[in-house]
């Protein structure tokens, strides 16, 4: 289980989960974080929390800002030396199926860009194990608003294949946890030419693809944005952030 903002239609999801190490600098340098309304939703007064799959950071980062307790469990050894050597947080390998925590330790789980990897079977009663009464589940996806039309263009060519929509496996959640809450907020990610090239590059069905053909695709974006941005340094990537919070009963509720 780790991070990716998209799956590629490809049945090899093991290899595409597995992939991620190989980029991390990329996923590092060119994912967007979170908006402040979407933690807001996902921790609301918690005080200790589990980042799951915490990949390079960018959730944490958020968590840490808040002054919030924070343990952050990523299976990707490259993701979770990225994440130790920009944060000061409780980190260890681990994965949703295992994360190594004690029995109603946390208020609150995060899991950011990650669920559609994960084995639901055994990692909801995982997830249920460490949270304590009352605590919630988030689990919370960036997507690119593709309704902009350069966003179109460009992910057209950088996805080539059909893509499902990953918050559909937010269904998979189910008990001992009440129904899913929704709420979903807009923001804009900036960055520049370099960091849509990286943002592409660290997408699992590219990190997979031979070393010419990455190449060809990586050109193939840079003339599209090129021609959307002549000389511009600042690209503003709108997002739609899509959350989904789950709440496990108090004692009180069984």
């Amino acid at each position: 289980m780790t991070h990716d903002g998209n799956h590629d239609g490809d049945h090899d999801g093991a290899a595409h989960a597995r992939s991620f190490g190989a980029a991390a600098g990329a996923y590092a340098r060119a994912r967007p974080g979170y908006p402040d309304d979407a933690v807001d939703f996902l921790v609301g007064g918690a005080r200790r929390v589990l980042d799951l799959g915490a990949g390079t950071g960018k959730f944490t980062a958020s968590l840490v800002a808040r002054g919030i307790d924070v343990v952050a469990v990523e299976p990707s050894t490259r993701m979770l030396a990225e994440l130790t050597a920009t944060l000061d947080v409780e980190a260890h390998e681990g994965s949703a199926e295992a994360t190594g925590l004690p029995d109603a330790s946390v208020d609150a789980v995060v899991v950011a860009q990650a669920w559609h990897w994960v084995d639901p079977a055994r990692a909801v009663p995982e997830v249920a194990r460490v949270l304590r009464p009352g605590g919630t589940l988030g689990l919370v996806w960036n997507v690119r608003d593709e309704s902009v039309d350069w966003v179109a263009r460009v992910w057209a060519v950088a996805q080539r294949g059909s893509e499902y929509e990953m918050r559909a496996s937010a269904e998979s959640v189910g008990a001992p946890f009440g129904p899913g809450e929704v709420f979903t907020t807009r923001f804009q990610h900036l960055t520049d030419r370099a960091g849509i090239l990286d943002l592409v590059a660290s997408r699992s069905y590219v990190i997979v693809l031979p070393q010419e053909e990455k190449a060809e695709l990586l050109a193939e974006v840079g003339r599209l944005l090129d021609a959307d941005f002549p000389g511009e340094r600042e690209i503003r990537l709108p997002y739609l952030t899509h959350c989904t919070r789950f709440t496990l009963p108090s004692s009180a509720d069984h």
